[in-house]
């Protein structure tokens, strides 16, 4: 999917949308990154649905880059190291199908990409990868006060247990890929 920048939109759930908005937000070629819910058959769900379980929606990051500055494969090698891809319905200490490991591809090309990543990254873990490879669906963005959260909120606790460690990563691993220079 295209968007009217010719930016492409790439759709990841990996656990809890903060873990992946943050970091995704720091890479060089992304534009925005929107946090929202994906999958489920709940029409406009909120966060308490969500997080209820009942409306099969993944908390998911909608990223929107250019192609010709970040490569969809390199935006999912990157997904792949900041989460466990094997844990089903599950990342830390979160549970529930809410925080499920998904591609939601939005053409062809991105579910062949997405197909062949993953097999690539089999060998990177002890357990099966059990990440969903899916069609998009209708995305539906999260409620304000989930966007950008980890920037208006770094002392939160949840933040500085679970995303900045993301972000430490992220930084460690692919710091020629990141906007600013790395601390």
């Amino acid at each position: 999917m295209t968007n009217e920048m010719g930016n492409e939109i790439a759709t990841l759930a990996g656990g809890c949308f903060w873990c992946l908005e943050a970091p995704f937000r720091r890479l060089e070629g992304v534009s925005e990154v929107i946090s929202g819910y994906m999958g489920g058959h709940t029409i406009d769900p909120d966060y308490k649905q969500v997080c209820s379980g009942e409306t099969c929606h993944a908390e998911v990051i909608q990223v929107h880059f250019d192609p010709a500055s970040i490569a969809y494969r390199d935006l999912l090698e990157i997904f792949f190291v900041l989460h466990d891809p094997t844990t089903p319905n599950r990342q830390g200490h979160d549970i529930g199908t809410q925080y499920r490991s998904a591609i939601f591809y939005h053409s062809d090309n991105q579910r062949f990409v997405a197909e062949q990543v993953v097999r690539e990254m089999a060998d990177n873990w002890p357990d099966p990868i059990v990440t969903k490879i899916q069609p998009a669906e209708k995305f539906y963005p999260a409620e304000e006060y989930h966007q950008r959260y980890y920037d208006r909120n770094p002392s939160q606790s949840y933040c500085m247990a679970v995303v900045a460690p993301k972000i430490a990563k992220l930084r460690a691993k692919f710091a020629s890929r990141l906007k600013e220079p790395a601390a």
